[in-house]
């Protein structure tokens, strides 16, 4: 019989847009009994016995596949899997009136659609006026025995940029957020995006395959590393709706949930987003540079002042009834508008 390595621990995803990671790990098999918190908090730096029990009630723990309870002791060749929430415990969610465009709303979940220019969660930076600050105070005036204090990072399990446009889910309840971040890592919720890229691509279809990682001099950038040496797998499907010549209408489906992985990977093929100032795209990328084509150019920046990207669709398994769900989202004003200029150009 094989020897199992000992108590192997294996981080098996860095959370990017997807605010889980998960850990496994194989128990060796000379290990004595031991509850399952302790051996956690001995085996993954940063784990408390608060946030270990937290995850084990809500089904965030399995143990040979099974959920488990914080007095578990674990056993020789126990294989432990740890969906662990990534988002700071400190920051306080302050509730704030302001409107949101709640698409779907049930007991379990709620369905919004996210304007651009709005941060999804407190950060560093960003202590309110944020997408969830805005989710408290709705909830608090729904039912007053929600409160701050209850209310950590509410039911958040993904997210999308600042600057991005589109759909988002929340969880209302512990075992729907556990569902839906168990959906969110095996990659199958379904998201489709809309984003305006420079160039005419060569292709109607096509796949990029490139890990995703931190720029090694620009840390508020990520950097795609086409020979995995560094960062996380990522990988982007995306498909040519309409050609204008100088930009290209794209449609982008995401395998995997990197942070920026959609404008890193347009950008790695040589098609940056329009207007993407991150990235590139805030220039003239394609084209020449005579008076009325930068003119052109300019008006269409000041028409969609941010990255021309809408995450369209969201589809995935209602995590009490067991229903598929989906959802589509018209594309914002900016980027029809911004569109219909290069239509006509």
């Amino acid at each position: 019989m094989e020897e199992l390595p000992q108590n192997k621990t294996q981080e098996t995803t860095d959370a990017g847009d997807e605010l889980y990671q998960r850990f496994n790990i194989i128990v060796d098999k000379g290990q004595e009994p031991l509850r399952i918190d302790k051996f956690l908090m001995s085996r993954i730096e940063g784990a408390t016995r608060n946030k270990l029990q937290q995850a084990m009630n809500t089904g965030m723990v399995l143990v040979n596949g099974k959920e488990i309870r914080p007095n578990y002791k674990i056993k020789p060749a126990d294989e432990i899997i740890l969906y662990s929430d990534l988002s700071p415990e400190d920051t306080a969610i302050v509730p704030e009136k302001m409107p949101l465009n709640i698409v779907y709303e049930d007991d379990d979940l709620m369905v919004i659609n996210k304007p651009a220019g709005l941060v999804v969660h407190p950060g560093s930076g960003n202590y309110s006026g944020t997408l969830l600050n805005g989710v408290a105070w709705y909830l608090q005036n729904k039912n007053a025995s929600i409160n701050e204090d209850n209310l950590p990072r509410f039911g958040l399990v993904h997210r999308i940029d600042k600057n991005t446009s589109g759909l988002l889910v929340l969880a209302k309840t512990s075992s729907a957020m556990t569902q839906l971040a168990k959906q969110f890592y095996d990659h199958s919720v379904k998201r489709k995006y809309i984003a305006l890229v420079w160039g005419d691509l060569k292709k109607d279809n096509g796949t990029t395959v490139a890990h995703v990682g931190r720029h090694q001099r620009f840390r508020k950038q990520f950097e795609a590393y086409p020979e995995g040496d560094h960062g996380k797998e990522a990988i982007t499907h995306y498909k040519v709706l309409e050609r204008f010549g100088y930009v290209t209408l794209v449609e982008c489906i995401l395998e995997t949930g990197r942070t920026h992985q959609i404008r890193v990977h347009m950008k790695h093929i040589g098609h940056p987003l329009f207007n993407d100032e991150f990235y590139g795209g805030d220039k003239i990328v394609k084209g020449t540079v005579f008076t009325k084509y930068r003119k052109f150019v300019e008006n269409c920046f000041a028409i969609c002042p941010r990255q021309a990207l809408h995450a369209k669709t969201l589809g995935f398994i209602h995590p009490t009834t067991g229903k598929e769900m989906f959802f589509n989202s018209e594309l914002p004003d900016d980027m029809k508008e911004v569109i219909e200029k290069w239509k006509k150009w």
